[in-house]
C-alpha cells in the first residue's frame, strides 16, 4: 500500500476489521445481463433421489458436480474446476448461461471447493427459498424441487440439522416465501450467527433488474429477487442483501449462497468475481462494484480521508489489501 501516506495507512489498518468482516461467497447461475434457465427433467443431471422432474439449471448443474465430488472426497475439485464443470454441464444441455462466483475476498481458484470449511467448529444454518408463483403470471415448476434437492444434499453430506434449516416455499406446507418472511429469515440467521458458524443460502425463483435509485450501480440497475408477494410488497434488492449480510455479519462467519434466478451475477454486490466463460483464471475485482460501499464501512476519522481518495484509489487499495 505504498500509495497511501502514513496517516491514511494507520487509519486503514485501524478500521479494516470492520470492513468485509464475514467470509461470503456466492454461486450464481448467470451473469447480470442473462436470464436463468430451467430444465424439465433434473434426472438428466444424474441427481440421486431427485425431488421432482423440473428444476433450475444452475442448481442441477452445481449439484451434479458436488455429488460427483463426493464419490472421491480425497480428491476434491478446485473452485475453478467446479465452476468450469458447471458451465460444461450447462453447455451439454444447450444452455448459454455463464455461472459466476463472487466473494468478499479473493478466493484462490486452485483451492479445494467447500460448502463448509473442515475446521469450522460452529453451528451450520441454512435458509432455502423456492418460489413457483402458483397461479401467477410467469408461474414456475421446479423451484420447490431445487430447495428439496439442496436440502437433501446439505443433510446427507454436510451435517445440517432440521432445526437449523429454514425452508420457505409456496406449497402450502411450509412458510410462505413472502418478502417479509424471507427478510425475517435472513435477519434471524445473521442475528444467531457467531464466529465459527456457517450459513448456507439458496434462492430459486424469479430475478429481475430495476432502475437504481441511489447511484451505486455502474450500469444504472439494481439486481433483485422476486418474492411471492412482489406485487404488494416489492422486491428484495441487491442493496438489501448487502446490508443484511456484508454489513451485518460478524467476523469468523462463513457464508455460501447459491442464487438460481435471472440477472443474479452480482445480486449480493460482492467485489470479487470469477466467470466461467473461459477467460478468467483467477478472481478479479468486479469493474462495476461500487467501492464507496466498502469505504462507508470504515468508521472514525479515517472514513473522511479514505472517502476523499475516490473510486480508482479505492480499487487499488482493495487490490493491495486483499491480494
Amino acid at each position: 500500500m505504498g500509495f497511501l501516506n502514513e496517516q491514511e495507512r494507520q487509519a486503514f489498518e485501524q478500521n479494516k476489521p470492520q470492513a468485509l468482516r464475514a467470509d461470503i461467497w456466492m454461486v450464481s447461475g448467470c451473469e447480470d445481463h442473462q436470464t436463468s434457465a430451467d430444465v424439465s427433467n433434473t434426472a438428466t443431471f444424474q441427481l440421486p433421489d431427485s425431488a421432482g422432474r423440473a428444476g433450475g439449471a444452475c442448481t442441477a448443474a452445481l449439484l451434479n458436480v458436488l455429488y460427483e465430488d463426493e464419490k472421491t472426497p480425497w480428491e476434491r475439485h478446485s473452485f475453478a474446476q467446479v465452476m468450469d464443470s458447471m458451465r460444461a454441464n450447462l453447455r451439454k444441455k444447450g444452455f448459454s448461461q455463464v455461472p459466476q462466483l463472487s466473494s468478499t475476498r479473493p478466493i484462490d481458484m486452485n483451492d479445494k471447493f467447500h460448502i463448509v470449511p473442515e475446521d469450522l467448529p460452529g453451528i451450520r444454518r441454512a435458509v432455502l427459498v423456492g418460489i413457483n408463483y402458483r397461479g401467477q403470471k410467469g408461474e414456475l415448476r421446479g423451484c420447490h424441487n431445487d430447495v428439496f434437492n439442496m436440502y437433501n444434499y446439505l443433510q446427507d453430506y454436510h451435517g445440517f440439522q432440521d432445526a437449523d434449516i429454514t425452508v420457505l416455499v409456496d406449497d402450502g406446507d411450509h412458510g410462505q416465501p413472502t418478502k417479509a418472511n424471507i427478510l425475517a429469515a435472513y435477519h434471524n440467521v445473521v442475528r444467531q450467527s457467531r464466529a465459527g458458524d456457517a450459513i448456507f443460502l439458496h434462492f430459486s425463483g424469479h430475478g429481475t433488474k430495476v432502475r437504481d435509485q441511489n447511484g451505486d450501480e455502474d450500469d444504472g440497475y439494481d439486481e433483485a429477487m422476486v418474492p411471492l408477494d412482489f406485487k404488494q410488497s416489492g422486491l428484495i434488492l441487491d442493496d438489501d442483501l448487502y446490508d443484511i449480510f456484508v454489513k451485518g455479519l460478524p467476523a469468523g462467519v462463513h457464508v455460501v449462497a447459491v442464487c438460481d434466478c435471472c440477472h443474479s451475477g452480482t445480486i449480493m454486490d460482492l467485489p470479487y468475481v470469477f466467470k466461467a466463460n473461459g477467460e478468467y483464471r483467477r478472481m478479479e475485482i468486479e469493474d462495476a462494484f461500487d467501492f464507496n460501499k466498502i469505504l462507508k464501512l470504515f468508521g472514525g476519522k479515517g472514513n473522511t480521508m479514505i472517502m476523499k481518495m475516490g473510486t480508482n484509489v479505492a480499487k487499488n487499495m482493495m487490490k493491495q489489501f486483499f491480494k
